[in-house]
């Protein structure tokens, strides 16, 4: 077509965009700002003309709709008028299309939203998409076939028909999103151009995900747990339930993480306090049986022929009697006090040594030299098995780290737990000692892979939790590794355990909270959401905003942001906005705007 006696305007028309054989096509609307932003000098009839007849069809020529032989051109040239008068408008100043035309006042007028298409190279729907869809992962580059380019001084470059542009995607197809309110938002695949009606399904996700095994891992936990209306036996039935559901008592690994739950029933009864005593108590009745420590002979340090002149059968040449094979206990003190009466000390410690007579050697080497006496103490517990607990507790009163600290975690050396409870019944006055002892255990038992029970032992040496990045933290959740993969990291069980732990810790002082658990509840209340639970989900929010109110959410910017987005999907899911009138109901829960004043100030600094 062309256009005599006029300029040509610079328009370029788009190829194929989100509207060509794709269920968009009935949703594009023309944008509201067209009735505010139009010249009224324009005209009404221009304006009608525009929005009625050629919105779509004429300005977006890819909808437009004629037999499938017709050339597109014959479109454009039966709107010749309506363009050759906003041309003029543009060439004497009268229209709304130029940029440096200003209002009768003197100010600058404002470009109308023509000449912003025009300018940003996207036609009026692109456009409006654009102020809509900016983090889409569709971009189309708007420049065409020349064929359908109008230089700014010349006419159409080609006179012969153009094929159609190619369709964004080559036949109908479901388009589906999930939506924040725990649910599947599908598209069915409708074509408007045939006569058929848009069809938006909404599904559920809990009732999708209904019978797996993680909606029901998620469903049986009674969070979030800082609820008023939440009871601790509640929380103690769960633990109950995971002690006989989920832990393989067959095994070392399932008997530590049931002594876990069993310690956070313990807790959650005993209101968060607890004295070593009592946790002694658990570990006994958690051991699976009583080890039977062999005795030794004692070690006294002599030459095999002192110790064969000391047998019984051999002549005494002090006394110049046989002592009998087998003797009672009274002559065993006899001997002992007649070898006192020679003055045969060295004698009468070796005989009540070999005897078992350890308090009368004790007391007899305490009151000589402090060499003999270290002597003896060296002999009677040299009579004790190596792994025996007695050895742990005397080599913990003489002021060194005990050896079971070192070695349990060993199948040869026997259960842990014994040794543990013994140092917790037992401290000694020096409270670094038995820290150092309880905290050199759980490291011993961390390096052998047994997570659940050196966690155990961090948690009875008040050790902190630290965060998943710094490996040199020895916890992060309690009875999971750090040091692994993520995603085996931050399981679901190991986030609710870590959340029955800082509820035993709100139980004894109300305003405390674990500030590096408060990401893995923000993490928990996404998969809430992602499984069809926004309300529970929007709740966990909540405590999660309230844990960072009372410290300077500043501090953590990244967290109160992402605590924000998510709260900003899910506020419409809050169970109190059913419940109250529609006149009342507010936007937004005064939690929501304090954190978003928050973090507006802290961008803001």
């Amino acid at each position: 077509f062309s256009r005599q006696g006029c300029e040509d305007l610079p328009w370029q028309y788009p190829a194929a965009g989100y509207g060509d054989g794709y269920p968009y096509q009935s949703h594009q609307r023309q944008p509201a700002a067209w009735q505010g932003d139009r010249d009224p000098r324009q005209g009404e009839s221009y304006s009608k003309s525009y929005r009625d007849q050629h919105y779509y069809r004429g300005y977006h020529p890819n909808l437009a709709t004629g037999p499938p032989g017709q050339d597109r051109t014959q479109t454009y040239g039966s709107y010749e008028g309506s363009y050759s008068s906003i041309a003029r408008r543009e060439g004497t100043g009268q229209g709304t299309l130029g940029s440096d035309s200003e209002e009768a006042g003197g100010q600058p007028k404002e470009p109308s939203l023509l000449l912003q298409y025009h300018e940003s190279g996207l036609s009026s729907s692109s456009h409006e998409l654009s102020q809509y869809i900016r983090d889409g992962a569709d971009h189309y580059d708007p420049v065409l076939p020349g064929s359908w380019n109008v230089g700014r001084t010349g006419g159409p470059s080609g006179s012969t028909p153009t094929p159609a542009a190619p369709l964004k995607f080559p036949e109908l197809h479901t388009a589906l999103c999930f939506g924040a309110g725990g649910h599947l938002v599908l598209v069915c695949p409708q074509s408007p151009a045939k006569g058929q009606l848009h069809r938006v399904e909404l599904h559920s996700l809990e009732a999708i995900l209904h019978g797996t095994e993680e909606l029901e891992e998620l469903q049986a936990f009674p969070g979030p747990l800082a609820r008023e209306d939440l009871h601790k036996v509640d929380v103690m039935t769960f633990c109950q339930q995971k002690i006989t559901t989920g832990c393989d008592l067959s095994t070392q690994r399932g008997r530590d993480s049931s002594l876990l739950w069993k310690l956070l029933v313990l807790l959650c009864r005993q209101n968060g306090s607890m004295v070593g005593s009592d946790t002694a108590e658990l570990l006994i009745q958690d051991c699976r049986r009583q080890d039977k420590y062999k005795r030794q002979d004692p070690v006294m340090g002599l030459t095999d022929d002192e110790w064969a002149s000391r047998q019984p059968g051999t002549l005494d040449l002090i006394t110049g009697e046989v002592p009998p094979v087998v003797e009672t206990q009274a002559q065993i003190v006899e001997k002992f006090t007649k070898l006192l009466y020679y003055g045969r000390k060295k004698e009468a410690l070796v005989w009540a040594m070999r005897n078992q007579l350890w308090g009368h050697a004790l007391f007899l080497s305490s009151k000589m030299d402090p060499r003999t006496y270290s002597w003896v103490l060296t002999g009677f517990t040299s009579t004790l098995a190596t792994n025996d607990p007695l050895q742990t507790l005397f080599q913990l009163m003489s002021g060194r780290i005990p050896q079971a600290a070192l070695c349990c975690g060993d199948a040869t050396w026997g259960d842990w737990r014994p040794h543990l409870a013994v140092m917790l019944s037992n401290k000694v006055g020096d409270m670094e000692l038995n820290q150092r002892a309880i905290v050199t255990m759980g490291d011993t038992l961390a390096s052998k892979g047994a997570v659940e029970a050196a966690h155990f032992c961090y948690l009875m040496a008040d050790i902190p939790f630290g965060y998943f990045g710094a490996k040199a933290d020895r916890m992060a959740l309690l009875g999971s590794s750090h040091r692994q993969a993520f995603s085996q990291f931050a399981r679901t069980e190991a986030i609710q355990r870590m959340e029955i732990f800082e509820y035993c810790q709100q139980l004894r002082q109300p305003e405390s909270f674990l500030l590096p658990f408060q990401v893995y509840k923000l993490l928990y209340a996404s998969r809430l959401a992602d499984h069809g639970l926004p309300a529970q989900a929007l709740q966990y929010c909540e405590h999660i905003c309230a844990a960072l109110l009372r410290r300077d959410p500043a501090a953590h910017p990244v967290l109160a942001q992402q605590v924000l987005r998510l709260a900003e999907r899910l506020k419409l899911s809050d169970p109190l906005l059913l419940e109250m009138p529609e006149q009342d109901q507010a936007p937004e829960p005064d939690w929501l705007d304090q954190l978003r004043a928050c973090c507006r100030e802290w961008e803001v600094r």
